[in-house]
């Protein structure tokens, strides 16, 4: 199959099991960085929005998949890039014709990030910014709720509270690995 060569990052869009969303973001995020594919495959997002829940008298923020069973790629696509997405587990193809994938539209790409609160590269917007407090510090040890390292303690080495992001070290095969989190996908331990 030829693909033909891109140069340019486009925001595509795969399909994946029902329920799989996380699983296909956290394991393409591992073979984005074990395959040394950053150069190719920049952002991995699921759609969400927050929602407020009411359990039992009390309010929670909740996040609901915009488009379940869909999970958004920024990629440039070439034989390899799509090889690598097209057999990650959970990963049912490509939306756009069967040879190649068909990228999302700059509008259609931009009105999916805003409703999340991005921006068009994929970054927490700061339009409306919600201020996270949490009680943390350089040295706590925090677990991580989401994304490719899901259930990794890490110890915290920066805080950005301008990006509500931490970055840390995880201890990972006997081995100290980098990583950065949102303030959202973390908890103090």
């Amino acid at each position: 199959m030829s693909l033909g060569m891109e140069t340019e990052k486009k925001w595509y869009v795969i399909h994946t099991y029902s329920g799989y969303e996380n699983k296909v973001k956290a394991n393409l995020e591992r073979k984005i960085h074990s395959m040394g594919m950053e150069d190719k495959i920049f952002n991995v997002i699921v759609p969400v929005e927050e929602e407020i829940e009411k359990k039992n008298g009390k309010e929670k923020v909740v996040q609901r998949k915009i488009f379940p069973g869909y999970v958004l790629l920024e990629m440039i696509v070439d034989e390899r890039s799509w090889y690598i997405v097209r057999n990650t587990p959970g990963v049912t193809g490509f939306v756009g014709s069967n040879t190649k994938p068909v990228p999302l539209t700059d509008e259609e790409a931009k009105r999916i990030l805003k409703a999340m609160g991005m921006d068009e590269q994929g970054e927490e917007s700061t339009e409306d910014k919600k201020l996270v407090d949490l009680d943390i510090e350089i040295g706590d040890k925090v677990n991580i709720k989401s994304g490719a390292f899901e259930n990794f303690v890490a110890t915290i080495t920066e805080i950005d509270y301008s990006k509500n992001k931490i970055k840390g070290v995880v201890d990972m095969f006997g081995r100290e690995t980098a990583v950065e989190c949102g303030f959202d996908q973390i908890e103090k331990i």
